[in-house]
């Protein structure tokens, strides 16, 4: 049986777990309704799994570290989903794609050989990020509507990706929570030499 304290980690496990059913309905019952749920059950699961914990005082590093990565499951699997159901509509934006696409690539492959992790900063631009692709993907897979919210996703992330690129070349050693590059550079000039 969960206890209270186990429901942050349940939250994140629901988007680990709403990844490949994402994926299955995309390549076998492309359901408006049933991406919505998702979507919305991912998004919400998101909003309220820091919410939770840091209310019951079980937010630890391990913890955001793993809510990068459901992120990250998720909307990967969010992304193959839009490509197999649209792949007209992805192939648009395939240029603007590949940027985001190579920029996560260089920050993972960066913070791994700089830190020896992934980064987790949860940035507030990539807050915004979030509820763009929130936005992005419940417009293209519940609605069937591309324009502009898919634009402001990718572009967003973009700009998220280039922060926190630049936020892991300005900081000496690994850490968590840095809101925004300002943060970092005052972090730098906290740390001893």
């Amino acid at each position: 049986m969960l206890s209270a304290k186990d429901i942050p980690l349940a939250l994140k496990c629901l988007r680990v777990l709403l990844a490949p059913v994402v994926i299955a309905l995309a390549i076998g019952f492309p359901n408006r309704v049933a991406f919505g749920v998702c979507l919305v059950a991912a998004f919400l699961s998101d909003v309220f799994d820091g919410i939770v914990a840091r209310r019951l005082k079980v937010a630890t590093v391990n913890l955001r570290r793993l809510d990068s990565i459901a992120d990250s499951m998720f909307y990967i699997c969010a992304t193959f989903a839009a490509w197999h159901v649209y792949p007209s509509i992805i192939g648009e934006h395939y240029r603007s794609l590949l940027a985001l696409g190579g920029l996560e690539a260089t920050r993972y492959a960066f913070d791994l050989y700089k830190f020896g992790k992934e980064a987790s900063y949860h940035m507030w631009s990539s807050k915004i990020w979030g509820l763009a692709l929130f936005i992005g993907f419940f417009s293209l897979l519940s609605l069937g509507v591309a324009g502009w919210p898919v634009v402001a996703a990718i572009y967003i992330g973009i700009a998220a990706d280039i922060e926190g690129l630049a936020i892991s070349m300005v900081l000496n050693r690994w850490k968590s929570d840095v809101p925004t590059l300002i943060h970092a550079v005052r972090l730098l000039r906290t740390e001893p030499a």
